[in-house]
């Protein structure tokens, strides 16, 4: 039984004490201590616990760069409650083997919920469709399936995955990438690209395969998601999609909230991602289209990767940064300051689309009584300032190395059992 004492529920109103009790929230209100387990929660915001659709966990095959137990800690330190791990490891999750694994490691841990996302092709190859009916059937109940890091580019096997999705009511989540027009490419194209002597990537690789599966989830009448949205265009092909009834939800990731390609100037790696660092329009452009709507959600696109794969030349790193422990602070530098969303958005975009969009009946919810007990405590006026080695993931590439951010997570309950506090994880 824990009583969280004196939080304000998503930023709004009086203070409240909030009862758990058996992994539920039993009572709100002004309640006595007792013998209670009391966490004082004076100036801080209560929020439903976050929801990540996007997240490298690496296991198994690159347990030097993360691993279920490290991500998973990094997660909660973020006020994350649920998290969902990408295909793309080795070997790669196609088959319920390694989905079972995952979700097995992610029971074991006990931080965060861990769903693994099943591949939606063999090897991520594109060739041929993966398990997708056996891995929804097995003890992992994969819901999402998505060959992230890799586009399923032909139209047909898009298609059929769509079609088969319907049947397992499971979500397809597209990386949108036409490799045909990103080969060799290193940096967004434009003025920058060109300046540095990087190999563009056209907006339009994203926007034509988005353009395309929304015709095609909308002739199936199957859902689609798109991961990583990260062009002003794309939002608008979007809201067109949404505006003549597809079934297409979308995230976009903190650091293409904040960051732009001028990032790149010191050409250091860190600042290397896919799809990459846009210009600021397309950032702005974002931005917009989170607190409009068009963009679903928040996801962190979470990618550590070990300093042999990153302290290198440009070319030869790898893209992706870490950010389950930073994707609070980013949306509300980018969104709450601004005026651009409240904390009832972040609440939305953080915990209850993805929760929606992922289907979990017992993430996302409100904070009220007979509600499950997944919460985050939230310090709106305290700062931080960013190290990499301090971070609870192996690696530590963080764009946002030394950068003082706002907003600090205090707590973080998974169906009442705390499991981070005060920048610890719980054990």
């Amino acid at each position: 039984m824990t009583l969280i004492k004196g939080a304000v529920m998503y930023g709004e109103g009086d203070p409240v004490d909030i009862l758990v009790e058996d992994g539920q929230i039993s009572d709100i209100g002004n309640l006595k201590s007792d013998d209670r387990t009391v966490i004082d929660a004076q100036g801080l915001i209560a929020l439903p616990g976050f929801v990540d659709l996007h997240t490298h966990l690496r296991e198994p095959g690159r347990e030097d760069t993360e691993t279920v137990e490290t991500g998973s800690a990094a997660a909660a330190l973020g006020g994350y409650t649920a998290v969902f791990a990408m295909a793309n490891t080795d070997p790669v999750a196609d088959n319920p083997v390694v989905v079972e694994h995952v979700w097995r490691r992610g029971r074991e841990v006990a931080l965060v919920d861990v769903h693994p996302i099943g591949a939606v092709t063999v090897g991520l190859k594109g060739e041929r469709l993966a398990e997708l009916g056996a891995m929804a059937r097995s003890n992992a109940n994969v819901r999402i399936f998505s060959d992230d890091g890799m586009c399923v580019a032909d139209p047909l096997i898009m298609r059929r995955a769509l079609e088969y999705s319907r049947g397992l009511d499971v979500l397809i989540a597209q990386h949108a990438e036409e490799p045909r027009l990103t080969v060799g490419a290193q940096a967004h194209e434009g003025e920058t690209a060109a300046r540095l002597g990087l190999a563009g990537w056209p907006a339009a690789a994203e926007e034509s395969i988005v353009a395309r599966d929304c015709l095609l989830a909308g002739h199936v009448g199957a859902r689609l998601h798109v991961c990583h949205v990260s062009t002003a265009g794309t939002a608008d092909v979007l809201r067109w999609a949404k505006a003549r009834g597809t079934q297409v939800s979308a995230e976009v990731t903190p650091h293409h909230l904040l960051l732009d390609d001028d990032r790149l100037n010191t050409y250091d790696p860190v600042n290397k991602v896919n799809p990459p660092l846009r210009a600021i329009s397309d950032t702005k452009a974002l931005r917009e289209a989170l607190a409009e709507g068009v963009i679903d959600c928040v996801a962190t696109d979470h990618a550590p990767h070990a300093p042999q794969d990153k302290d290198c030349e440009w070319s030869a790193a790898r893209p992706g940064m870490l950010g389950l422990q930073t994707a609070l602070s980013v949306v509300i530098q980018t969104m709450v300051q601004p005026g651009l969303l409240d904390w009832r958005g972040v609440a939305r975009v953080m915990s209850e689309r993805p929760a929606e969009i992922a289907g979990l009946p017992d993430h996302g919810r409100p904070i009220a009584v007979g509600e499950p007990a997944n919460l985050v405590l939230v310090d709106p006026k305290a700062t931080w300032t960013v190290n990499g080695a301090e971070l609870a993931s192996l690696a530590s590439n963080t764009p946002y190395e030394g950068m003082e951010f706002p907003g600090v997570v205090k707590a973080t309950l998974l169906r009442g059992k705390v499991t981070a506090r005060d920048g610890k994880v719980a054990r």
